[in-house]
């Protein structure tokens, strides 16, 4: 590794062994105490707000629904850490990575759950739309706007340039592996494609993007799911694998015990996004009668990604046993490796184009995400300018560079943004736990539940929920 690279492993090192570990379970678990273990007691609740489609603006429907929320948070979280990211953490941690994915996707929920009521309190009402999200709540609710613009300068770099040189890395590792392109040629392309997006406007790659890419996350889930039919007798052997490497005495005394540990945590959070701070800019864009609604579909939204997809990817690179011994693979060629190995060359070509569609949707996504939160700090068209270079620069970057070293960016880029907003979200719990039993109360009363922010005490920041709500107000 060079210097650079040692550093931010050094860095990384602290941050995942002796802090993040510590407070992202004892977090998520004291918001699941707290809440009455809400991600698991309001599981039914969760599927029935889902398509729930009413509204208390007096103008009439405005925003996205519950589900299309629901559907734009989906969309960031599956991709590169459902298919690269958990065939990294079983080759790096074992089998037993995939527990802890488990772990921290449980207890995440109820972080998720959290983040998400409150990016819906405070959000904003903007013409036909809401924005919202971490920086919101931070100035709105915290009084903190200092600590509002640290994270949206945070989640820019995290997203819009950091995280997309991962989703570029990927696409040139998964295409290298399959068509042996030269990885300058595939950043080239990338280079062009993205850059016709963000400075043409020309949105129509967008707009198809958003038609396939949710086509072919059905299409991978099928897929993974048949590979595990076929394969239905070995998977009694393969959970209890995955617990023995999670446990085991053998991996304690050689080290790998804390191996499983971090790469699990770190890739569970990266794909499920729990308590990180992003999944909130989409909960906010949602029109619900009630903040918790939204705060349930997002807890949803974790348990699909990890306990669904991340699974089914874990179980096939598992039972396909190329996780080991397989140094010259990286990433997203483990998992095209573990397909090809159960279902025939062809799935390697199918992941790759998968990718292709996940990482590229997700580089548009993590632009707009930097996008709006440069908005947020300062109206600028000449910082919105440098930051377009910028991205397309990481593209280039993350296309050519090594693969451990854009994933140990990635490690570090969000262990900060998920410390940053944990905090936030912490001193903020009581407001998000005042909602879920107003929420409760009146569900108890047979009532579909409608909020006003006269049912809390504090309703300093709150700018939308009033009674008197009209379309004059809310244009």
């Amino acid at each position: 590794m060079t210097f650079f690279e040692n550093i931010i492993s050094d860095v990384n090192d602290v941050l995942w062994s002796y802090i993040l570990i510590i407070v992202l379970i004892g977090l998520g678990l004291w918001f699941t105490i707290r809440t009455g273990f809400v991600q698991f007691r309001y599981f039914p609740e969760m599927i029935r707000v889902l398509f729930d489609k009413r509204t208390i603006s007096a103008s009439g429907k405005r925003g996205t629904s519950a589900f299309q929320a629901f559907a734009i948070s989906a969309a960031s979280r599956v991709g590169t850490g459902n298919m690269a990211g958990v065939a990294t953490a079983i080759a790096a941690g074992g089998p037993g990575a995939i527990f802890w994915m488990w772990l921290i996707a449980l207890l995440g929920a109820a972080s998720g759950f959290v983040e998400s009521t409150l990016a819906q309190v405070y959000k904003v009402p903007e013409k036909n739309q809401y924005r919202g999200g971490p920086a919101y709540y931070m100035e709105k609710g915290l009084k903190n706007r200092k600590l509002a613009i640290a994270f949206a300068i945070i989640i820019t770099i995290t997203y819009g340039l950091i995280f997309n040189s991962v989703q570029a890395n990927t696409i040139s590792l998964a295409f290298a592996e399959e068509y042996q392109l030269n990885k300058w040629i595939l950043a080239a392309v990338l280079f062009v494609f993205t850059a016709i997006v963000i400075f043409g406007g020309i949105k129509s790659i967008a707009n198809v993007a958003q038609i396939i890419v949710p086509v072919m996350a059905i299409l991978y889930i099928f897929v993974a799911i048949y590979i595990l039919v076929i394969n239905f007798t070995a998977i009694p052997d393969m959970i209890s694998l995955i617990f023995a490497n999670a446990f085991g005495i053998r991996e304690i005394a050689g080290g790998g015990f804390g191996a499983a540990i971090m790469m699990g945590i770190k890739r569970g959070l990266f794909s499920n996004e729990a308590g990180m701070g992003s999944v909130p800019n989409a909960a906010a864009t949602a029109e619900v009668t009630h903040p918790v609604k939204q705060g349930l579909i997002q807890a949803f939204g974790v348990f699909f990604d990890t306990i669904l997809i991340c699974s089914a990817t874990g179980f096939v690179v598992i039972t396909a046993g190329n996780y080991e011994g397989n140094g010259d693979l990286d990433g997203i060629q483990l998992t095209q490796d573990a397909f090809a190995f159960h279902i025939g060359d062809w799935a390697s070509t199918f992941i790759a184009i998968a990718i292709l569609l996940f990482a590229y949707s997700s580089i548009l996504g993590n632009y707009y995400y930097g996008e709006s939160n440069i908005a947020y700090i300062k109206n600028s068209k000449t910082i919105l300018f440098f930051y377009r270079f910028a991205v397309l620069a990481m593209v280039v970057f993350g296309s050519v560079a090594a693969f451990g070293l854009v994933w140990s960016m990635a490690d570090l880029a969000m262990a900060v943004m998920a410390l940053i907003n944990l905090y936030a979200i912490t001193r903020l719990f009581k407001i998000a736990n005042r909602l879920l039993q107003d929420y409760l109360k009146q569900r108890k009363a047979g009532k579909d539940p409608v909020f006003y922010r006269d049912t809390l005490e504090d309703q300093e920041g709150i700018e939308y929920w009033g009674r008197d709500q009209s379309a004059e107000k809310n244009k």
